[in-house]
């Protein structure tokens, strides 16, 4: 093949080629240029719907597209799950999980998702303590008042929670698996069908995490007795941890975490995350999450990815130590 003809044959191929590719890296570096769907797996009025919601219209306002939440609960947010891991990775499609979502696999027989194989992480964005909150009408004011008046009344009360796996449910049980109390639990499909369950007196008490419970016990629907962080929520400095009620081993937070489905570019992970870092950096946003009961995270995506990993790892062995499974 003569040196003219190569040249010619790799000047088509160029020819043919390059519009694909400039395409490709223009619809990149231009994401978003539609609408984006944020996929959040519990019912509205959860901690992670809430922060959803507001970390939505703040990537809307910075990246000139419409971010819109699509509340699909159920089965633990194992539904929701589910369908993010099979949407297309384009970016277009975006996971709000919660701290169950490394807790499912090990609860559930099956999940709909693999943690590791089926999503690219993002960022671990904000963390938020539980708390044990009860109804207005429950005669304790201090969570060693509520273990005498469960001790005295056996079978009498139940705790409702924000579903299976949730950290909600998992604090529940080893407050009453550590004290041994006669107490039901009674799984609701999210934090905002727990509280509502309490606020409605269907069941006296309820663990909740901070940030879909700060604004009912602000208005006095709920009494917040402890939290499971280890120093107090500025969101309610009044309330101590469970540390200080005399029960140290009850710790732990929830978190709401970013991911999106395998296979989305490092442009557009990059581009998330970066966005998120620059949100939570606002002074307006540091206010109104502090406000909520949230810590902002905003970790690397690297981080998020070996944090998601050990609580596999940690809850796991949870799970299997304490019996705790589905029905």
């Amino acid at each position: 093949m003569t040196l003219i003809r190569r040249q010619f044959l790799q000047a088509a191929v160029a020819a043919l080629v390059s519009p694909t590719i400039a395409s490709i890296t223009w619809a990149q570096s231009n994401y978003p240029t539609r609408p984006v769907r944020v996929i959040v797996p519990f019912p509205p009025g959860g901690g992670t719907d809430i922060f959803a919601r507001i970390a939505a219209q703040k990537l809307s306002e910075r990246l000139g597209q419409q971010f819109y939440v699509e509340n699909i609960g159920g089965a633990g947010g194992n539904i929701g799950i589910g369908q993010a891991a099979r949407a297309q990775p384009d970016g277009y499609t975006v996971l709000f999980a919660f701290g169950s979502f490394a807790v499912n696999p090990s609860l559930y027989a099956r999940v709909p998702y693999n943690a590791v194989n089926d999503f690219e992480p993002v960022t671990l964005a904000v963390a938020t303590p539980t708390t044990l909150v009860v109804h207005p009408s429950v005669p304790a004011t201090t969570v060693r008042e509520l273990i005498e008046l469960i001790r005295a009344n056996p079978g009498k009360y139940s705790y409702a929670h924000g579903g299976f796996g949730t950290q909600a449910h998992l604090t529940g049980e080893q407050f009453r698996l550590s004290l041994a109390l006669d107490l039901v639990h009674v799984p609701y499909s999210g934090a905002g069908p727990s509280n509502a369950a309490v606020l409605a007196g269907h069941t006296s008490l309820g663990f909740s995490s901070l940030a879909a419970a700060a604004q009912y016990v602000k208005d006095g629907q709920l009494r917040a007795l402890a939290v499971t962080s280890n120093t107090r929520s500025s969101a309610l400095p009044d309330v101590p941890t469970m540390a200080e009620t005399g029960l140290p081993e009850i710790v732990g937070d929830s978190w709401v975490g970013v991911l999106l489905p395998a296979g989305a570019t490092k442009d557009i992970i990059g581009l998330l995350h970066r966005t998120i870092v620059q949100i939570m950096a606002q002074s307006d946003m540091k206010e109104r999450l502090a406000t909520l009961g949230y810590e902002p995270i905003a970790s690397t995506p690297e981080d998020f990815g070996k944090r998601i990993k050990v609580e596999l790892e940690t809850w796991g062995r949870v799970i299997r130590s304490a019996n705790i499974r589905t029905l």
